[in-house]
C-alpha cells in the first residue's frame, strides 16, 4: 500500500489534501480503510454548508461487511460533497486517492496530530 506523500492522515484513516488558495482541502478515506471495509455500497456524506468538527462523526460508509462512521480530520465548513461517490460508492475502493474523495472543507481549525504518509503507514501497520 502506498500512501501519497503530499497528503496528511488521521488516526481514523481519513486523508487530507493541502489547502488551496481559499483554505479548502479535500478529504477521503485511505486505501487501508477502503480495503478493511470491503466493497462500499452506500455513502452518506456531509452536505454543503454543514460544519464538521475534527474527530467527530460527519457521515457514514456502508460496505458488504459493515457500516463505518466517517470522521472529520479537521474543523470547517463543507463546500462540496462528491456526488460521484454517492452515485457510485465503489469509487471509494477503486480510487480512494483520486475519484473516490468524499468532500471538500474550508478549514477553520486543524488538529496538530495529523500524520505524514510515513507516520500513517507505521500507524496502520500496527
Amino acid at each position: 500500500m502506498s500512501n501519497p506523500q503530499q497528503l496528511r492522515y488521521s488516526k481514523e484513516h481519513e486523508w487530507l489534501s493541502a489547502t488551496d488558495e481559499n483554505g479548502v482541502a479535500t478529504v477521503g478515506i485511505t486505501e487501508f480503510a477502503a480495503n478493511a471495509l470491503g466493497d462500499v455500497v452506500y455513502a452518506q456524506l456531509p452536505a454543503v454548508g454543514d460544519t464538521v468538527t475534527a474527530g467527530e462523526t460527519c457521515g457514514e460508509l456502508e460496505s458488504t461487511k459493515s457500516v463505518s462512521d466517517l470522521f472529520a480530520p479537521v474543523t470547517g465548513e463543507v463546500v462540496e460533497a462528491n456526488q460521484d461517490v454517492v452515485d457510485d460508492p465503489s469509487l471509494v475502493n477503486t480510487a480512494p486517492f483520486e475519484g473516490g474523495w468524499l468532500f471538500k472543507v474550508k478549514i477553520t481549525d486543524e488538529p496538530a496530530d495529523l500524520l505524514s504518509a510515513d507516520e500513517y503507514a507505521a500507524f496502520a501497520a500496527g
